[in-house]
Order: structure tokens, then C-alpha cells, then sequence
């Protein structure tokens, strides 16, 4: 078991390091384009295999793992969580790309069990959090809760939004980076900056950095469209 979970370790870190670098590159390349489409799909792989190798290293630290401490313990219920989140908003960023042309609500049972999962693993890992007293742990799945809540609300109405896939599927993809980010700024930025990964600020900076960036994409694309209506109906 010891082999086995120190190949996911390695799996972790080589696709969180891979989905890392290679996420940026289909928020700057043109949408719908060969580089973004082949580059996005790598980077879907890359953080399937980082939610994949999470999650079975937080459960064999939670309920097979006799030797660890409640530190580990407490980390491997968060990293449970992230592995979540990541696999979620991933799946979420793809399927809403294959729904695209829906009309009604949605009811693919799958899809709408893998948001419920993240929103009560947001509450659970929460909850979890404030047992033990752990600021960390008790904020940052919250994360989970309000996504969560956010794809239940889309796939349960009827889409109203010109182009609403496209806003939805930026926003799973971005979600989706959220978890990959914060892993570099908690576990390797403080070994780069001699600073304490503890703090809580440095948790939820790639929050506070990426959502902003998600408004700004939806503002943007949502002129662009506005502006196209426009021009078509004067050309009429």
C-alpha cells in the first residue's frame, strides 16, 4: 500500500504541475481554436489524474493509514475536498460544452450527482472544519458549497443567457485551476518565499485572484455578443 500510494504522490505532482503551467494557455489563445480545444484537453487529463491521486490519498490517510497523526488526518479530509472540487468543476466544464444547444432543464442523473457532491462535500469538509477548530478548513470548502449550488441552479433551469455555455464552461474550467493554484501557493510558494503556509489569506488568494478573472471574461464575451446583435440588426 505504502508503493502504491507513493506512485499517486508521484501522479499528483507531475499532472498538478502540468495542468499548472498549461492552464493559462486556452484563457489567452482563441476560443473554440486547435490550441485551445488540443491544450484544453491535456489539461482536463492532467487534473483528472490530480483529482484521481487526491482522492485515494486522502482516503488511505483517513481510514487505512494507522500511523497518521490528526495533522495528516485534518489535511487528508481537505485534500479529499479539493479533489472534489477539481473533478467537479472539470466535469461540469466539459458537459455544459455538451449540452449546449439545450432548451429545458436538465436532468442527466450523473451530472446532477456530481454537483450535489461537491455542494455537500463543501458542507461536510466545512462542518468538519469547524469541529476542530480549523479556519482553514472551515472557509475554503465553502468554495463548494456556493459552486456547487451555482451548477444545480444551471442544469434545474431553463437557460435564458445567449451563449450560456460558454460562460459556464469558463467558469468550471476556472473553478477547476482554483484547486491546482492553490496547491502551488499553500505547498510551494512558501518554500520558494521562506513564508507560512498556514495563513489563511494565502489559502484563498487564487480565489480572490481567479473569480475576478471570470467576471472579467463573462463581461467581456457578453459585449462582444451584445455588440454582434447590434451590428446584425442595423445591417438588416
Amino acid at each position: 500500500m505504502v508503493e502504491v500510494f507513493s506512485l499517486f504522490r508521484i501522479v499528483h505532482i507531475v499532472a498538478g504541475f502540468v495542468a499548472l503551467i498549461l492552464f493559462w494557455i486556452p484563457m489567452v489563445t482563441k476560443k473554440g481554436g486547435k490550441v485551445h480545444n488540443t491544450i484544453g484537453w491535456i489539461y482536463v487529463y492532467a487534473m483528472s489524474a490530480v483529482a484521481i491521486s487526491a482522492f485515494y490519498m486522502g482516503v488511505y490517510r483517513v481510514f487505512f493509514d494507522n500511523q497518521a497523526d490528526a495533522d495528516r488526518i485534518s489535511f487528508s479530509w481537505f485534500l479529499i475536498f479539493i479533489s472534489i472540487l477539481s473533478g467537479a468543476s472539470a466535469w461540469y466544464g466539459i458537459r455544459v460544452l455538451r449540452f449546449e444547444k439545450r432548451k429545458d432543464t436538465h436532468r442527466k442523473v450523473i451530472d446532477l450527482l456530481v454537483s450535489l457532491l461537491l455542494l455537500s462535500s463543501g458542507i461536510g469538509v466545512g462542518i468538519y472544519g469547524l469541529i476542530i477548530e480549523s479556519a482553514l478548513i472551515t472557509y475554503f470548502p465553502l468554495l463548494g458549497l456556493l459552486l456547487g449550488g451555482i451548477q444545480l441552479n444551471y442544469w434545474l433551469r431553463k437557460p435564458v443567457k445567449k451563449m450560456h455555455w460558454l460562460f459556464e464552461h469558463f467558469g468550471g474550467m476556472i473553478a477547476c485551476s482554483i484547486s491546482t493554484v492553490t496547491a502551488f501557493t499553500v505547498f510551494g510558494a512558501p518554500r520558494l518565499l521562506n513564508i507560512q503556509s498556514s495563513n489563511l489569506f494565502l489559502w484563498l488568494l487564487p480565489t480572490f485572484i481567479l473569480v475576478p478573472v471570470l467576471v472579467g471574461f463573462t463581461v467581456y464575451y457578453e459585449r462582444k455578443f451584445n455588440n454582434r446583435k447590434k451590428d446584425a440588426s442595423i445591417n438588416i
